[in-house]
Order: structure tokens, then C-alpha cells, then sequence
């Protein structure tokens, strides 16, 4: 069990991290290291050759539908090289095509296959059961309290990521 340091016994110290703060901290580098070995868990599931890190094309693609490798590479703020490697894989592997963009034929645009849809959402599919299960037990409140918290952490941190506020702006 983790102690999340909410129950008033975290105080401040002058010129020292919240111990909240560093709670939460803790918290989430535990739950992305989860996440982590799920996703890699799940890529396996998709096919035993696929790396980790590509499991998360299949999930964009699959939502967004077919795409340049320059919007993937954009989405996912990695450099043309690594999508065209992680693409080439999956080309491989079966689970996606390319295909010339018929609005313009210099480019391409990158698909699932039906045989990688088909995969990718059995996969995905026993992933959502799995969360199900896990949260059974939750109020559904705590789930949408926790889905709300996590977008709104999501939208902040892609707002940084983005370029400076309004008022940093100014400041330059």
C-alpha cells in the first residue's frame, strides 16, 4: 500500500517540495511503470514481435483512422525516423499498409489492417476488461472524479508542451 500523504500530516518546509506533491509524484511513477509493463504485456499480445513502443500506433491509428507518418510523428513528438522504423515493423508484421494519398500521390498514408484492427481490438478489448474488473469495487464517482483529474493533467501538460502561456510570452 502506498501512503499518499492525505491525511494532514504533510506539511511544508521552507525551500522543500510539498510532501503531497511528492506523494503524488511517487504515485504516478509507480503507475506509469505499471503502465509501462502493460503496454509492452499488450504489444506482446498483438504479436510477439511487436515492440512496446509501437503498440501505441495501432492505438492512434485505430482512433483517428489512416495517416501521413509525419502526423504520427508529430502526435507523438518523435522524429521521422523513429515512426518510419516503428511503421516499417508493423508493415512487416502485418498489422499495417501504406498506401498513396489519392488528395496528393507524393504522400502516404498508413492504415490498420483488418488483420491488425482485428488484433489490436481483442487486445484492447481484454485490456478494458481488465480495468473493469480492477475497479469494480470503486464508486462510479471516484471513477469519473479520477477520469476528470487525469484529462485535466493530460490538457496541462500538452498545453506545456505546446509553448509558453500567454503571459510568458509577453514576458520574452
Amino acid at each position: 500500500m502506498h501512503n499518499t500523504g492525505t491525511d494532514g500530516a504533510a506539511a511544508k518546509r521552507p525551500g522543500a517540495i510539498d510532501d503531497l506533491f511528492l506523494s503524488l509524484e511517487h504515485e504516478l511513477a509507480v503507475f506509469l511503470r505499471r503502465a509501462r509493463a502493460s503496454s509492452g504485456e499488450m504489444a506482446r499480445e498483438v504479436h510477439p514481435d511487436l515492440e512496446p513502443s509501437a503498440y501505441g500506433l495501432l492505438l492512434r491509428l485505430a482512433e483517428a483512422g489512416e495517416q501521413r507518418a509525419t502526423e504520427l510523428a508529430c502526435y507523438f513528438g518523435v522524429g521521422k525516423a523513429t515512426i518510419s522504423r516503428q511503421l516499417r515493423a508493423l508493415d512487416d508484421l502485418g498489422l499495417v499498409a501504406r498506401e498513396k494519398d489519392p488528395a496528393d500521390g507524393r504522400a502516404v498514408l498508413v492504415r490498420l489492417t483488418d488483420e491488425g484492427l482485428a488484433r489490436f481490438t481483442r487486445v484492447r478489448s481484454a485490456r478494458r476488461d481488465r480495468y473493469a474488473r480492477r475497479l469494480a469495487s470503486w464508486d462510479r464517482g471516484e471513477i469519473a472524479e479520477l477520469a476528470r483529474l487525469l484529462h485535466r493533467l493530460n490538457d496541462e501538460q500538452e498545453q506545456e508542451q505546446d509553448g509558453p502561456e500567454e503571459g510568458e510570452r509577453e514576458q520574452d
